[in-house]
């Protein structure tokens, strides 16, 4: 089932996706379709009673190390990101105007759905609620060390969207082995899939609850295939991901 949060009629809904429609599952609004452009989207993920942890993976496919002429980690490289980062799907980017290179990633994104604290991979998807689609972009000219991303390149306002859908992990039996593809203004600029990640989702499920405790809710971004591509405003950025969803997204120059 692929289910969305929506801003209509004044309030945020929870909805699912059917027959090409969002059915509207809770409150006052429940039973009743609307259109897909008559909503906003919002990032598919229920509020959670704390905050969000949201775990950001680099260089996690051999080819996009490469690409950036790195040599592949030998154990997951993560960064944190603040949840302030995550917009919804026909949502827009600020791409500052002093910047020379600024590019979207592509990357499947695991919510989890079960506190996982030293779980082990064969337990690791007992610990996973659903999949959705992120485009976890990045601003080149403030990085200064790939292996340590610092704020200003990952964790910015509007530099995440995230959705459309959350799909549930039942509907996604094999997430290993999913086609990735990026689009800039219709153009096809970036492809792969998540068969060639370095680690895979149950190894990242290990590793991380070996020394912290993962939430219902919390967010993982595995990781981007190589086609990295500069991104101007105006253009209109879609990020596809084989049973998950395409995750529409427009740049703009950001406001003073």
């Amino acid at each position: 089932m692929k289910h969305a949060r929506i801003a209509w009629s004044g309030a945020i809904q929870q909805a699912i996706e059917s027959d090409g429609q969002l059915l509207i599952t809770q409150g006052p609004h429940k039973g009743r379709r609307v259109e897909f452009d008559d909503v906003v989207w919002l990032p598919p993920l229920a509020p959670v009673p704390k905050a969000r942890t949201v775990i950001a993976l680099g260089l996690n496919y051999a080819d996009h190390a490469k690409e950036l002429a790195f040599k592949a980690p030998e154990e997951p490289l993560a960064f944190m990101k603040g949840e302030a980062a995550l917009i919804g799907h026909k949502a827009f980017t600020q791409r500052p105007a002093d910047v020379k290179y600024m590019h979207y990633e592509c990357e499947l994104a695991v919510v989890i759905g079960r506190t996982a604290r030293h779980v082990i991979k064969s337990d690791a998807y007992d610990h996973v609620a659903g999949y959705t689609v992120a485009n976890d972009y990045a601003i080149r000219d403030y990085l200064e060390n790939w292996y340590r991303p610092n704020l200003r390149v990952k964790n910015r306002d509007t530099c995440t969207p995230i959705g459309p859908w959350l799909v549930d992990a039942a509907d996604v039996p094999k997430p290993m082995a999913l086609k990735l593809q990026t689009t800039v203004n219709s153009q096809i600029t970036q492809s792969g899939s998540t068969a060639d990640m370095i680690f895979d989702v149950p190894t990242l499920i290990e590793y991380f609850s070996s020394f912290m405790t993962l939430n219902p809710g919390d967010l993982i971004l595995t990781g981007t295939p190589d086609g990295i591509v500069d991104c101007q405003p105006g253009d209109v950025i879609a990020t596809e991901i084989e049973g998950v969803g395409a995750l529409i997204n427009t740049i703009v120059k950001a406001q003073p």
